[in-house]
This record gives C-alpha cells, sequence and structure tokens, in this order.
C-alpha cells in the first residue's frame, strides 16, 4: 500500500527485528530493490544488513553518535568495533 503512494522516502525502524537470517537476507534485497525508488532512513541493528544496504551509516550508543561515514569508515572505526563489531570484524 505505501508503495502505491509514490513515497518521496522510506523511514524504517528495525525491519528485520525478529526475523531469522532467511527472512533477514530476503528483506535486505527487498530494501536493495526500494533504494531505486526513494532513499531510505534505516534504524536497524542488524550491520551486515546495514553494511549490505548503506552508503552512510551513523552509529549511536546511549542515544549519542560516536562515528559517521561510510560503510568502509565504520568498520574500520576502533569505538565502533568496541561497541558493535567486536575486534575481529
Amino acid at each position: 500500500m505505501a508503495l502505491a503512494l509514490k513515497p518521496r522516502a522510506f523511514l524504517l525502524d528495525e525491519p528485520m527485528a525478529g526475523m531469522g537470517a532467511e527472512g533477514a537476507r530476503a528483506m535486505t534485497e527487498i530494501l536493495s530493490d526500494l533504494r531505486s525508488q526513494a532513499p531510505i532512513l534505516l534504524v536497524e541493528h542488524d550491520m551486515d544488513a546495514v553494511f549490505a544496504l548503506a552508503d552512510r551509516v551513523s552509529v549511536l550508543v546511549y542515544g549519542r553518535v560516536i562515528a559517521t561515514g561510510t560503510v568502509d569508515e565504520i568498520r574500520a572505526n576502533a569505538e565502533v568495533r568496541a561497541s558493535y563489531l567486536g575486534e575481529e570484524a
């Protein structure tokens, strides 16, 4: 129904919440296709999905932005790695 209204942007708050790995992959594919129709503002904890979809990422910890940048910049950020990704990321 939302697509029929030709939205100018998609605002999504944790669309992968509660999904298993297969569901998250399917949702990531759907969102990837939507990128060509309108910008997406995505709030998500599934970092694989975020990295697959995002052009730009902002990472928050307790409501404070600790980093903003490209996927590669976020992956390399020491504070992000310690907070979310683990040192082996």
